[in-house]
């Protein structure tokens, strides 16, 4: 495994080149100390001062970082939308003082000197509106890239504060039902898929407790199979059936999360959000908005009833590559066409502007996915 390789690299002077001199040697500590633990913005905001006070949230964000995210605005300024994320997951911590937030942002893999790697895992820690903890990690440190992250989790989030409302978000790429090699761009023998994601959910739940909202900020997540992989780990979805503009929604709205939850419960707040969320990409973008809700409880019939069927597609997709697969609206299959199927799902949709969906008027909620001959 490459966790040996780090451990050498951080072991042996012997590795680290002659030629440095004195200053080099300066620069290269600095540089290896910088990717260790970064010590939290305020000294007197420590864990065990800050754990008597009882929580009210927790916000887990996973920001997928390791791969392309780079987009131009309208005055061709250059983003990152990753980064724009993680500035959003960020503002939540701060403005939030009644909770937890655990910030997972998985970057590029780097090397010092193009030689000796990096840490490529940015962990933050945030309790009553403040940082409590900074940590880079290895992603690659165990077969199973999320171990790392749950380690984290178990760490620093409290046991005692398991009846907090709970909120989950996953910011990256179309998440593969199958396959999955390639999903990070710095690891592209390793594979990531809809079961890792899963898995990852339920090493943090340790299937004791539900999330009351999970976010898919990913393209094409509002599939049956989708939602039925994390039904045991949340009571509402929001997703996207179809190709959603840049893998990214907006976080404004949960930054005064606080307060909106005074006066509404998480369901209508997951509503009002997916709203604003579609409002506000249909006025930035022609091709087509779709931003989905799931009631977890109401789904449950029609995600079993198609169970079935949607497995049978995927067992026959094989070992094709995503390039032969194509996704389209369920309701257009008659195998999928079953009663239920509209009911708990709370959908936004707008068709594209252009092309040969621009007069598709309406949208069931649910994708599919089918071969190209």
């Amino acid at each position: 495994m490459r966790c040996s390789q780090h451990k050498r690299y951080s072991g042996s002077n012997r590795l680290f080149p002659p030629i440095l001199g004195g200053k080099g040697w300066l620069l290269l500590t600095l540089i290896l100390f910088s990717c260790g633990s970064v010590a939290p913005s305020s000294p007197r905001s420590t864990l065990e001062e800050m754990t008597a006070v009882p929580l009210r949230y927790t916000f887990v964000f996973v920001i997928h970082g390791d791969g392309e995210y780079v987009y131009h605005d309208t005055g061709g300024k250059e983003h990152k939308a990753d980064e724009k994320a993680l500035t959003g997951a960020i503002k939540v911590a701060l403005r939030n003082p009644h909770a937890e937030v655990l910030i997972y942002h998985q970057r590029p893999r780097g090397h010092a000197f193009f030689v000796f790697p990096l840490r490529d895992g940015d962990f933050r820690y945030y309790r009553h509106g403040k940082l409590v903890a900074r940590e880079s990690y290895w992603r690659d440190d165990d077969l199973s890239h999320s171990d790392p992250e749950t380690e984290l989790f178990d760490r620093y989030h409290n046991a005692k504060d398991s009846l907090t409302t709970k909120f989950f978000f996953y910011f990256g790429h179309e998440i593969p039902e199958i396959g999955g090699t390639g999903y990070d761009a710095s690891y592209p023998e390793r594979t990531f898929t809809l079961a890792d994601l899963s898995d990852r959910m339920a090493r943090i739940t340790r299937h004791s407790w539900k999330f009351d909202l999970v976010v898919l900020s990913t393209c094409f997540s509002g599939t049956p199979r989708t939602i039925a992989a994390l039904t045991p780990y949340a009571q509402t979805i929001i997703a996207s059936p179809d190709n959603l503009h840049l893998s990214y929604l907006d976080l404004q709205p949960f930054a005064t999360v606080e307060k909106r939850l005074q006066s509404e419960d998480v369901r209508t707040f997951a509503r009002e959000y997916a709203h604003w969320a579609f409002q506000r990409l249909s006025a930035r973008v022609e091709t087509a908005v779709t931003v989905a809700v799931y009631d977890i409880v109401r789904v449950q019939t029609y995600i079993n009833s198609v169970d079935t069927s949607y497995r049978r597609t995927l067992t026959a997709f094989g070992g094709q590559f995503a390039g032969s697969i194509e996704y389209y609206d369920c309701a257009e299959n008659p195998a999928y066409v079953l009663p239920g199927m509209n009911d708990g799902v709370y959908l936004y949709y707008r068709p594209a502007r252009f092309g040969r969906t621009k007069n598709k008027r309406e949208h069931s909620g649910w994708e599919c996915s089918r071969y190209l001959q």
